[in-house]
């Protein structure tokens, strides 16, 4: 079964549909955000991906009044997450862009008024951030959008999986993504055989894969265990400030593992064991005792 994002179909047999992550890693320049969605498009990505909060409602309580040190200066929490925050207006230039660029753009809503924000400007999907796996009432307003779902599931169990599917109620439009959320995530947390065992699980529901890991290695071994999404957070450069930064693919990051996943989705092939053109004249050539 696939799921249609945009008319794009994803799923087993499908193209694997690749996420560039922009997040926050814009900090909050819409030029920046523009020079990224750029990065994703050269690169031959399918999507870009942002993320949305209303901060008030956002930021959990005992966060708001830390003091966090930013390139703007020292600031509490919530004023950083204000700072960071994309309006109305920026949302529209960006989106513009992405589909200029020929990209599917969406975001993470990681609060009701947000899922309202992204449905005003027409989203062709919406991404359940790992965070926001046990915040059912969210889950409801995003499932009740009608639109895809892409549903992480870092920091998650499977029982709690199994209620946010339940309270999201998107049959045929649900994809998941196994997540570690561990930034940067070292290899021996990735646990890719999930993928296959989320796959067994939930039958009919594509599964794909969203990683904060350094290098490529990690999510070019996902693709090739049958993750139907990659995911991946981008940068222009890893030294910039933020909390994701040091976890994202740099532009060449970003060409190769998209070069790599088209070149194993080719070598993965479709399981039917048969003599191969190329094996032809070697045959002819070798074998002692034709068949």
């Amino acid at each position: 079964m696939s799921v249609r994002i945009a008319g794009r179909p994803i799923g087993s047999g499908h193209p694997v549909y690749v996420i560039a992550e922009i997040g926050l890693n814009h900090n909050g320049d819409v030029g920046i955000a523009k020079e990224l969605i750029d990065v994703a498009a050269a690169a031959g990505a399918d999507a870009v991906k942002f993320q949305k909060r209303t901060p008030e409602l956002a930021t959990p309580a005992h966060m708001r009044d830390v003091a966090r040190d930013t390139p703007w200066g020292t600031m509490t929490y919530l004023e950083y997450r204000h700072r960071v925050e994309l309006d109305r207006e920026q949302y529209i230039e960006i989106g513009d862009h992405a589909t200029l660029r020929g990209l599917d753009w969406f975001a993470s809503p990681w609060d009701e008024p947000s899922v309202a924000f992204l449905e005003d400007l027409g989203v062709v999907a919406h991404k359940v951030a790992s965070a926001s796996v046990t915040d059912l009432p969210l889950l409801r307003a995003i499932g009740a959008t009608g639109k895809p779902v892409i549903l992480s599931t870092g920091m998650s169990t499977l029982e709690q999986i199994d209620a946010a599917i339940e309270a999201l109620d998107a049959r045929g439009r649900l994809i998941l993504l196994h997540a570690t959320s561990t930034y940067p995530m070292p290899a021996d947390e990735a646990n890719l055989r999930v993928v296959p065992a989320l796959a067994a699980r939930y039958p009919g529901v594509p599964v794909g894969y969203s990683g904060h890991e350094r290098g490529l290695q990690i999510s070019l071994a996902a693709a090739a265990l049958g993750a139907t999404v990659i995911e991946r957070h981008i940068t222009l450069d890893r030294t910039m400030w933020g909390s994701d930064q040091a976890a994202s693919l740099e532009p060449q990051g970003l060409e190769h593992l998209v070069r790599d996943v088209r070149i194993i989705e080719q070598a993965l092939g479709d399981g039917v064991k048969r003599v191969q053109p190329g094996e032809l004249a070697p045959m002819r050539k070798l074998r002692r005792v034709p068949a």
